[in-house]
C-alpha cells in the first residue's frame, strides 16, 4: 500500500466502522465473507488488512481460539485496540505490511484478506503478500479473500444506491486500472484509490505464492437484505456485481 493510502486510512480512524452499515457491506459483503469462511470454532485466524477489527472481533465471537489482526495503518490498529479494551474479546492486533510481513510466532488454521491484494503496489508486491500468507498458514490451511470484482463494468449499472461508488481514475498500471471507491457515509463521503487487478493477476500471484485449489465465489445478498429492501432493489447489483470472493488452500 502506498504512503498516501496509509495516511488516508490513518485519517478516518473510527469512521471506518460506519462502512459496515452501508447496504452493500451490511447485506452483501459481511454475510458473504462470513459464509465463505464458515465455522471458526476452535481455530486460529489471521486477519490481514484487519482495519478497525470488524472481522477479527466477529471471528472471536464465533468461537475462534486465537485471532491476530494485522493492518498497515497505525490509526486503524489503535481504534481496534481501543474497541478491544472497551469490550475485551481476546483479539490481538499489530501494525504490519502484508508485503513485508514478519515471521509470526505460530502457524494459523486460516487467513482472511478483505480488500487486501488490490492494494499491492505491483505484481511483485502481490506475490510477496501471497508468499507471506502461505508461510503463516498450517499445511492445508485456507486463505479467504474479498476483492473488487475483476469483471465489474464501470459503464454498467451504478452501485451508488448500495452506499458506494466505483469509478476509474484514468490511470492504468501493470496489474489493471486504478479505481476510486467512494463510501457514502452519513456525515461525509470517503474515497480510496486502489487497483482493480485482472483475474489472472490474482491467480498467478496466489499460485506463485504456493496456493492451490483456487475458486472464485460470487457475492450473495442475505435474506435480511432482501426483506429490508426487496429483490428489485438488488437487481443492478446482480447484473453488475462490484465484489467477488476467492478461496484457496496452502
Amino acid at each position: 500500500m502506498s504512503t498516501q493510502s496509509t495516511q488516508l486510512y490513518d485519517g478516518i480512524g473510527e469512521a471506518f466502522e460506519g462502512f459496515k452499515a452501508l447496504p452493500l457491506a451490511q447485506y452483501g459483503e459481511v454475510p458473504s465473507v462470513l459464509a465463505l469462511v464458515g465455522d471458526v470454532r476452535g481455530k486460529s485466524v489471521l486477519d490481514l488488512a484487519s482495519g478497525t477489527g470488524f472481522y477479527s472481533r466477529e471471528f472471536k465471537r464465533r468461537g475462534a481460539a486465537d485471532v491476530l489482526g494485522i493492518d498497515i495503518s497505525g490509526e486503524m490498529v489503535a481504534v481496534a485496540q481501543r474497541l478491544e479494551e472497551a469490550a475485551p474479546l481476546g483479539v490481538r492486533y499489530e501494525v504490519g505490511d502484508a508485503a513485508e510481513l514478519r515471521e509470526l510466532d505460530r502457524k494459523f488454521d486460516l487467513a482472511v484478506g478483505v480488500q487486501l491484494l488490490n492494494y499491492a503496489e505491483d505484481g511483485a508486491a502481490m506475490e510477496r503478500m501471497c508468499r507471506n500468507v502461505h508461510r503463516s498458514l498450517k499445511p492445508g490451511g485456507a486463505f479467504y479473500l474479498l476483492n473488487q470484482s475483476p469483471d465489474f463494468r464501470f459503464d454498467g449499472p451504478s452501485i451508488d444506491k448500495y452506499g458506494f461508488r466505483s469509478e476509474l481514475t484514468g490511470e492504468e498500471i501493470e496489474m489493471g486500472p486504478r479505481v476510486r471507491l467512494t463510501a457514502h457515509l452519513e456525515n461525509h463521503p470517503v474515497s480510496f484509490v486502489s487497483t482493480r487487478p485482472r483475474r489472472e493477476v490474482y491467480e498467478n500471484a496466489l499460485t506463485a505464492g504456493g496456493f492451490r485449489d483456487l475458486e472464485w465465489v460470487p457475492l450473495h445478498i442475505s435474506d435480511a437484505g432482501i426483506r429490508e429492501y426487496g429483490e428489485e432493489f438488488w437487481a443492478d447489483l446482480f447484473v453488475n456485481p462490484p465484489l467477488e470472493l476467492l478461496r484457496c488452500r496452502a
